[in-house]
């Protein structure tokens, strides 16, 4: 692959929005959430946060089909993406203004900041199809690039932010409170910087017929319900929405509770932290060697490659004891998780028609984000019944093992032939 500016400019999104992923989603607001704001117990505090992600998710998921099918009437793919952007921006930003134990405001600010920035992705996500054209290849090497981009641009931002809690005199900060809210800050002027060779480079796909946004909003209703008629007709597409719903469920649930999983089990803070740099740092080369090995085998059969190792990480994190456990496990995901993420975008592609990537691509991201409602949620409330985290947790396997299961119903071949149909 020949990466040009159109393509580097795309990738270096992932390496800006990721640092919202790894400093605030995954690092910093569980734990400072749990120790700063909360002033209830700990289950309290987990399911409060597992309401909080499936709220912001439950927004996007609504509303993804709908402003998908706008943007490909009205060619704002790029406008919607920058609008997103800057409310995650702005109000991750503002997570530093929010003063001791007022955590209703905190999660408040903490569902705009991920509406922003999982609406911000259903563009970036969309604007794929323009950006690695009709080869399948390019389009696995340029979504890899961008996932191992965004691993180690997060990664980097998060390991400054780290240093600067860990060490807080170094950076001129009073203590580690004073170190998280300047990260929060740094994430939002990161996300911002990091933006802009997208905005510069990264032009919008032309359409013919494009209309104004009161007659998209109207055209958007009615072609939305002609794309959810061929979602329907499209049986290999529907099929495969409903896998990538059951597993990638299991994936982002424990994305976002695993840090608040670890520290519900007592391990400190720091170990949490160093745990997700290691994550980090592993999902780099690890998402590049997933999308060779991919090729290899075929993309179908890395995905179930993927499935299959985090069902195992799942029956492993019961019988988490100690923090070395968490960092074994850490090393695991790493391996997985961006390979799994990257390979269903762009296997994704290979099933849609590429006119009409904005609706689809709608769906897509509708039913990863209701599956990001399900799972937290699903996390949240079976702990709160059982009075066990280790139980909650148990409860995404059945998601991996249904997920798998569907995979295997999707006919590639003939989800290329009807996509090339619709075209």
């Amino acid at each position: 692959m020949k990466i040009n500016r159109k393509i580097l400019g795309w990738s270096l999104y992932d390496w800006a929005n990721s640092a919202f992923a790894t400093t605030v989603l995954a690092g910093f607001f569980p734990t400072f959430f749990k120790s700063y704001w909360s002033t209830g117990s700990v289950v309290d505090s987990t399911f409060y946060l597992g309401l909080a992600s499936s709220g912001a998710s439950l927004v996007i998921a609504v509303l993804a089909p709908f402003l998908g099918a706008i943007a490909d009437k009205t060619s704002t793919k790029r406008k919607f993406l920058m609008f997103f952007s800057f409310i995650g921006m702005i109000l991750t930003g503002c997570l530093a203004l929010i003063q001791h134990g007022n955590w209703q405001m905190a999660l408040l600010f903490f569902v705009i900041a991920s509406i922003g920035w999982s609406g911000g992705n259903l563009f970036y996500d969309s604007l794929i199809v323009g950006v690695a054209g009709d080869d399948e290849k390019t389009c696995d090497d340029v979504s890899a690039l961008g996932f191992s981009l965004g691993y180690i641009g997060g990664g980097l931002l998060f390991l400054v932010n780290v240093l600067m809690f860990k060490f807080p005199s170094m950076f001129g900060l009073a203590d580690g409170v004073a170190a998280v809210k300047v990260s929060f800050i740094s994430v939002a002027v990161w996300w911002a910087v990091f933006s802009i060779p997208l905005f510069i480079f990264v032009k919008e796909p032309v359409i013919e017929n494009k209309l104004s946004i009161p007659e998209a909003v109207k055209a958007g209703l009615d072609q939305l319900k002609n794309t959810f008629g061929e979602v329907k007709k499209l049986k290999v597409v529907f099929t495969f929405l409903i896998a990538y719903f059951l597993y990638i469920d299991g994936v982002d649930t424990i994305i976002k509770m695993a840090v608040d999983y670890g520290a519900s089990l007592g391990f400190e803070a720091s170990s949490l932290i160093v745990a997700l740099l290691i994550t980090q740092f592993i999902a780099f080369p690890a998402v590049l060697i997933f999308n060779i090995v991919g090729k290899r085998i075929g993309i179908k059969n890395a995905l179930y490659g993927a499935i299959f190792a985090y069902s195992l990480i799942a029956v492993a994190g019961i019988f988490m004891q100690n923090v070395s456990h968490f960092y074994i496990l850490a090393v695991a995901i790493g391996c997985f998780q961006g390979g799994i993420q990257a390979a269903s975008r762009s296997y994704f592609t290979r099933l849609i028609p590429a006119s009409k990537s904005g609706e689809f691509f709608g769906f897509y991201n509708m039913l990863g984000k209701s599956a990001a409602i399900m799972g937290p949620l699903l996390v949240g409330v079976v702990t709160k019944l059982t009075n066990s985290n280790r139980i909650g947790m148990t409860s995404i396997l059945l998601l991996f093992i249904s997920g798998f299961i569907f995979l295997r119903k999707v006919d590639t071949e003939e989800g290329k032939k009807l996509a090339k149909e619709l075209n």
